[in-house]
């Protein structure tokens, strides 16, 4: 398969969700038209949009990181579709258990809920004929993890590494030297020409962020 035609097995649309502003993605495999949706933090009428908009079959729904702009409406879109959860990993059940309050406290709906399939580092997650590594990139949360399909060079990192910036890590359970070791360690050496969407803010590559980005380049570490 050429280049070109493998660039257009993958297509997305970014759909900014929650007072936060999140990127919640919805993701489907141009030859197959299954979908996941990335990341329903919320405006779940605005996401379901997109995927009837596009004529898609909405496969399953992948979550990063269990934060309430994240999977916030993770609960309520799996009761109304019937598709599976998946992911994120199990470290971060206490996430999940605290999203009633986490909601509350920012005057969100949101429920708890119990993914369909734990995901662990190395797992693997088909859409279509799309494949996605499963990374799992503590940090930001203890059971982050990233979604990366290598073949088109593409990966969905929620939040431990935007465009200039990473991921807070002062969150319960948070670290920052899991998030700067599983940048450096897990995410660049997949390759330079990885583009990604973040969980907030513009898409960038790998590339970009080792050789600019303040906190994880290349010339921070010698």
């Amino acid at each position: 398969m050429n280049d070109q035609s493998s660039k257009q097995m993958l297509q997305f649309a970014i759909v900014p969700v929650t007072p936060f502003v999140q990127n919640c993605s919805v993701v489907w495999c141009a030859e197959t038209k299954l979908a996941a949706v990335v990341d329903p933090g919320g405006d779940l009428d605005k996401i379901t949009q997109v995927i009837e908009d596009n004529a898609l079959e909405l496969d399953k729904i992948l979550i990063t990181h269990a934060h309430l702009d994240h999977a916030g409406g993770t609960a309520q879109l799996a009761r109304s579709t019937g598709v599976p959860i998946v992911g994120p990993h199990k470290a971060d059940q206490f996430w999940i258990d605290a999203l009633p309050e986490q909601c509350m406290q920012f005057g969100f709906e949101g429920e708890t809920f119990t993914p369909d399939q734990w995901l662990e580092h190395g797992d693997q997650v088909s859409l279509g004929t799309l494949l996605f590594d499963v990374v799992h990139c503590p940090g930001h949360t203890p059971g982050h993890v990233v979604f990366v399909e290598r073949s088109q060079n593409f990966a969905m990192v929620g939040d431990v590494i935007f465009q200039g910036s990473i991921g807070r890590s002062d969150f319960p359970q948070g670290n920052h030297q899991d998030l700067v070791r599983s940048i450096r360690n897990r995410l660049f050496p997949l390759g330079d020409a990885i583009r990604f969407i973040p969980g907030h803010g513009p898409m960038s590559t790998f590339g970009q962020e080792r050789q600019t980005n303040p906190f994880v380049a290349d010339q921070q570490f010698g």
